[in-house]
């Protein structure tokens, strides 16, 4: 895939494809949740602002609105509330900072007074086709409600979950809200202590926002590949909640009923989990489709428990069974993680991908799937969807080489050595690009500077000199055309390799008036990147900077990826960030990521990292 494809995306020629587009409405609807879980359906009037949202809610829910501010995904939102869709989800959150004297004191009005919530029991929080399956289940649940069937709450895992049911008492969807996931204001189960927003179990995946995730998966999941059951986040009013008495995780005696934004999710009819079931019974294509779906998104959690197994034959017995995969509200982090892969030691893992795979994976397009994001998810993270991209590429360039599923997620998945963790090749590969990034733009200044004085010194009467095409050239060579002398993080990759001889270490650095004989062969060879890898050794920690490693959670020093999350609360580690790019510097960044791929494939495939024993803590099936 070439990057300079990727770059129209980035001008225009995604969002102007009609089928992604949406025209405004004269009116809009908004939820807002404040940090503590309590949610207020708003109608927008065209004279509303940031200012009169917050009175609204502050008059409705008795909530406090001073040297607070409303966001809405990554943007905090001033007066101006064009950008923000209908059905939009906006939190409340606190600044930290103190009120600016210009922000004006608001007092309510007779028609804020009045303002309620109006909205029904169950809310879609999309206006899409992708949903017009849940809308069915929803107007089931709905009549179920109205006769006295009410849901019925989940006892396992870690966050508050309720089974909603029909009009015939039967299981038909599970419900999740935001605000009771593992450490958020409502959790029931005692798992409490943060405000939404913060940092959650990943570090990289906050608090309250799993369920915009699980949706993620699901319209990712293009034509029902991997098998994803129909999700949607919704508001969703009922007493069953559980609201706790303050950050302390003490629960109200009494019952009343509250509205609370929510992943609603088809539930699914099983006979087993994947831990229950023994593995070699699972069909390759199903076990290649969902890996290739948790490669995507980063899935950090893809444990056996997360699996459901149904038997097609219907006589309960380990006939052949179909897999659905559940819980993704820790896909898609914020920077790169480790992820956790239960099929990686699978064998089915290690068959090469089928023609129909192959050409599923051909046709993926990280960039439109941003774009759809962004329409159908607002209040995504420019930072997902540039781990989204990254990983899309992986995938369909890894493909492309020939690589299997389980070569894949291993280079995706970082090493466990004593109490550290060391970072993923794929982390190796980004971290690299992400210095070529930083030397381009060092050279590029250096460059301008330099050329800048010297045009002072040459005659007034001379032609201009194309100082850009001029930087464009150096810089092209300079990337593209490392000396070997040069030592390179990437090199982490190749640890088995020997010692530098005599003539390595003497290499001359070539002059800057060579690097234009050396551009004319642009695509790194694999045989010169090789070379550049015997710089340095797995065990060197020069991949570690000031700030590059942030751990969180209880277990900080161990791999994340050892264990998932209903066996710990792991610790956080990160190594690669994504989110603080311009667009300009993103689309280099892609390039020279890219190009980095071919050579840490081949040296995979030739067997000069392949071989390392990978320390991990086993997975939930034995074999």
């Amino acid at each position: 895939m070439a990057v300079a494809a990727f770059k129209g995306l980035f001008n225009g020629d995604c969002r102007g494809n009609k089928t992604m587009e949406r025209k405004p409405s004269g009116r809009r609807r908004v939820f807002v949740q404040t940090e503590t879980g309590c949610v207020l359906g708003i109608e927008l009037d065209r004279s509303d602002n940031a200012h009169t949202v917050k009175r609204k809610l502050q008059v409705a829910l008795n909530v406090p609105i001073e040297e607070r501010s409303l966001i809405y995904g990554d943007v905090v939102l001033k007066n101006d509330l064009s950008t923000v869709r209908n059905d939009s989800p906006l939190l409340l959150t606190r600044n930290f900072m103190h009120r600016s004297s210009s922000t004006p004191c608001l007092s309510p009005t007779g028609k804020d007074i009045q303002q309620g919530d109006q909205s029904g029991p169950i809310e879609i929080l999309a206006c899409s086709n992708h949903f017009s399956g849940t809308k069915k289940m929803v107007k089931e649940i709905v009549m179920a409600i109205e006769i006295g069937i009410d849901p019925i709450p989940v006892c396992g895992g870690l966050g508050g979950a309720y089974y909603f049911r029909n009009c015939q008492g039967e299981n038909c969807a599970i419900v999740k809200p935001t605000d009771e996931e593992p450490y958020a204001p409502n959790n029931p189960k005692g798992f409490v202590g943060k405000a939404l927003g913060q940092p959650g179990l990943k570090r990289s995946v906050r608090v309250g926002e799993t369920g915009f995730r699980e949706v993620a998966a699901y319209i990712l999941d293009h034509d029902n590949f991997a098998n994803v059951p129909s999700t949607a986040l919704v508001k969703v009013t009922h007493s069953i909640f559980n609201v706790n008495d303050g950050m302390n995780g003490n629960k109200k005696q009494e019952r009343k009923e509250v509205s609370k934004i929510a992943s609603l999710q088809q539930f699914i009819s099983h006979d087993f989990d994947a831990s229950d079931h023994g593995t070699s019974s699972f069909p390759v294509a199903a076990v290649h489709r969902i890996g290739i779906l948790d490669i995507r998104i980063l899935n950090t959690d893809r444990h056996a428990g997360n699996l459901l197994v149904r038997t097609i034959d219907g006589d309960g017995g380990f006939g052949q069974v179909e897999l659905v995969p559940i819980d993704h509200g820790l896909c898609l982090p914020e920077n790169l993680e480790d992820p956790y892969f239960e099929w990686i030691h699978w064998p089915q893992a290690s068959i090469p991908f089928s023609e129909d795979e192959l050409e599923y994976i051909s046709h993926l397009d990280p960039f439109q799937d941003s774009e759809m994001l962004r329409m159908e998810l607002p209040m995504i993270r420019e930072a997902c969807l540039h781990v989204l991209v990254i990983c899309t590429i992986f995938l369909k360039e890894a493909a492309i080489f020939g690589l299997c599923l389980a070569e894949i997620g291993e280079m995706m998945s970082r090493e466990f050595r004593g109490e550290e963790e060391e970072p993923s090749e794929l982390e190796l590969i980004c971290i690299e690009a992400r210095r070529l990034l930083e030397e381009r733009s060092t050279l590029f200044e250096n460059v301008k500077a330099g050329e800048n004085e010297f045009q002072f010194e040459i005659d007034c009467d001379e032609e201009d000199v194309d100082l850009t095409s001029s930087v464009e050239k150096k810089l092209a060579c300079h990337a593209c055309c490392r000396p070997l002398g040069v030592r390179s993080p990437l090199s982490k990759l190749d640890e088995n390799v020997e010692e530098w001889t005599e003539d390595e270490e003497n290499a001359v650095t070539p002059r800057s008036d060579e690097y234009a004989f050396v551009a004319q062969d642009r695509t790194p060879t694999v045989p010169r990147l090789s070379m550049s890898m015997k710089n340095l050794s797995i065990g060197e920690k020069s991949w570690r900077h000031e700030g590059a490693m942030q751990k969180s959670g209880y277990l900080a020093g161990t791999s994340s990826g050892n264990r998932s999350v209903n066996e710990q609360l792991p610790g956080s580690t990160s190594f690669v960030k994504l989110g603080d790019m311009s667009e300009d510097e993103w689309l280099q960044y892609l390039e020279y990521f890219q190009n980095l791929l071919y050579p840490a494939f081949s040296n995979r495939r030739s067997g000069s990292v392949g071989q390392r024993q990978r320390q991990r803590l086993g997975t939930s099936c034995q074999f």
